[in-house]
């Protein structure tokens, strides 16, 4: 027996809330990623790491919102512990070892190739193993087209993100780019949900017995919703990570260590001034280099 599948039980309000949290952990996430590449004072393992810890919170929590809005009219769901917090694991994991790749290697096309591949692979290993974590009186079924184009959404967006990070220097650059990097990881998740089809086994049950989705996933997601707020507030305190590097931070033009700059010419001997004669009777000598 096919069972009735509704992903947007109360509406609007949950894709509205999930695509707020999946571009709040981008923010983050790119902030951070931009801080360690950019400014060579920072702590980059340290900053990499917070970023790849944002973006996995972020992408899991914007998952189990949306899923709040997950029901099946003729069985309760319920969600596995284990599971549902193995697939938060998986998320930062291997968000962090992309985001480690392009932090080191830079935005060649090679890392950005593989460091976009591995984070999104992870992004949709994160959303079907969340799923795998469901518990119903049935199985759940995939449409195999539809979830591969679904992954290859999630790659797209994952190396879209990396890029941008890297290569996005201004603030309102960097939340534009978090707005685009909310919509495609939103679309992958509701273009996963829609490759689902549930097969209920046996008669089926009363669609109001145990508790909803939402009051079954709010508990689990308290902790990675403060870690988002917490490493909100280190954003906000951080004028470089606001910001970006200021103008008095860098190397003045001509410095050693800032590309694309040319040297400053050295000047030869500096000479007196056409008419200043070095009368000694006077006792007036040409000004030294110092004096100039």
């Amino acid at each position: 027996m096919q069972g009735t599948v509704d992903g947007f039980t109360y509406g609007l309000v949950t894709p509205v809330a999930a695509y707020a949290t999946a571009c709040l952990g981008g923010a983050l996430g790119l902030r951070c990623t931009t801080r360690s590449v950019r400014n060579r004072r920072s702590f980059k393992p340290g900053w990499l790491a917070l970023g790849a810890l944002a973006i996995g919170s972020g992408i899991w929590t914007m998952h189990f919102v949306a899923m709040m809005g997950f029901t099946v009219a003729e069985a309760p769901i319920g969600y596995d512990r284990p599971t549902t917090f193995a697939s938060l694991v998986v998320a930062i994991v291997m968000v962090g070892i992309g985001i480690f790749i392009v932090g080191y290697r830079g935005a060649t096309p090679m890392a950005l190739v593989t460091g976009g591949t591995i984070t999104g692979l992870g992004v949709a290993s994160m959303h079907y193993l969340g799923m795998a974590g469901m518990r119903l009186q049935g199985r759940l079924e995939y449409d195999t087209l539809t979830v591969c184009l679904s992954v290859v959404i999630a790659v797209v967006a994952a190396t879209t993100a990396l890029w941008a990070a890297v290569s996005v220097h201004g603030f309102l650059a960097s939340l534009g780019a978090s707005l685009v990097m909310g919509v495609a990881v939103s679309g992958m998740h509701y273009t996963g949900m829609a490759a689902v089809s549930v097969h209920l086994h046996g008669a089926a049950g009363s669609a109001g017995t145990g508790d909803s989705p939402a009051t079954l996933l709010a508990p689990m997601m308290v902790g990675p919703v403060v870690f988002l707020l917490l490493a909100g507030v280190v954003v906000m305190f951080d004028p470089l990570l606001v910001m970006g590097e200021p103008d008095w931070g860098r190397p003045a033009d001509g410095e050693p260590g800032r590309p694309g700059v040319p040297a400053q010419r050295t000047q030869g001997p500096l000479r007196a001034p056409v008419g200043w004669a070095a009368d000694r009777s006077t006792r007036r000598e040409p000004p030294s280099a110092r004096d100039w």
